[in-house]
């Protein structure tokens, strides 16, 4: 975990996966999000109670708890006087702030579900802003933060428990594409319909994509291609024939509405075209 504090107030931020070079307070001071230079100060305190130790004390006369000292292991900063502690501790070892992380505000405001029309708020996973449906639990990501959220979402699959693991194992891809019902969203920024997308282009997670503005995931896409990653990023022959067949057939069809659209067009402008000649042939008619 990586922490920085407000100068003014001393609230602590979690900015352990968040990018913003400058962490809004809630009381109005922008903090630096930069790396500190840890100090190696002596240890006075427990860093689960926060009660005072002696110097070559190994566990803590009062709630005992072990005395971390193993250098290798002492990964976190202390937001305040910047000496090392472990990971796991509450107070600090040297100068005894409490942490008390909080969630960095994210910028953002709320988009309508390209699903299901609800309002989602915007707020942070794994360190990256996006906007969730409570309805539906798909996924909105802008387009700049949908490669760390896969990352973010492999990693923790990657350093999950192996027991839980094992109880709620990472689904490997997607369902057939051939086979699913095809449905176009639109992109809740701009409203212009987003294009389907087979991720990797042999998932079989279908995704919709706008290019300018992020990338829509239903509710468990976003596990299902952290599992299909994990599992090696290959599915069956079959799958991908098939996407190839379905892709064709749907390039086939845009290509002859669009030769249909314009058949229509330069007849209405032409009037020695095919529109014209059908207008002939119902005036001939009526005559």
């Amino acid at each position: 975990m990586r922490l920085v504090a407000c100068s003014s107030c001393h609230t602590q931020y979690d900015v352990t996966d968040v990018s913003l070079e400058k962490i809004p307070c809630h009381c109005g001071v922008e903090i630096p999000n930069v790396d500190r230079e840890a100090v190696d100060a002596k240890i006075h305190r427990c860093g689960s109670c926060g009660a005072i130790v002696s110097a070559e004390a190994e566990g803590c006369e009062y709630c005992g708890s072990e005395i971390e000292r193993d250098p290798g292991r002492l990964s976190l900063i202390c937001p305040e006087c910047f000496a090392r502690c472990a990971d796991t501790s509450r107070f600090c070892t040297a100068c005894g702030v409490g942490f008390q992380p909080q969630k960095v505000r994210v910028d953002g405001h709320e988009l309508p579900c390209p699903d299901c029309d609800a309002l989602m708020p915007a707020h942070q996973v794994g360190g990256v802003g996006v906007n969730e449906c409570r309805t539906c639990n798909g996924l909105w990501v802008p387009a700049d933060g949908f490669d760390q959220l896969i990352s973010r979402a492999i990693e923790a699959r990657r350093s999950a428990d192996p027991a839980q693991q094992l109880a709620s194992p990472p689904r490997m891809k997607g369902g057939n594409p051939a086979a699913q019902g095809v449905k176009y969203r639109k992109c809740p920024e701009c409203m212009a319909f987003m294009l389907r997308r087979n991720y990797r282009k042999s998932s079989g997670v279908i995704i919709d994509v706008c290019h300018q503005h992020g990338t829509w995931l239903d509710a468990d896409e976003l596990e299902q291609i952290a599992g299909f990653v994990l599992s090696g990023g290959t599915t069956s022959r079959v799958i991908v024939e098939e996407e190839q067949k379905a892709v064709a057939e749907a390039a086939r069809w845009r290509r002859e509405a669009r030769m249909a659209d314009a058949g229509i067009r330069t007849g209405a402008r032409d009037p020695h075209g095919a529109g014209a000649s059908l207008l002939k042939f119902v005036m001939d008619l009526l005559d």
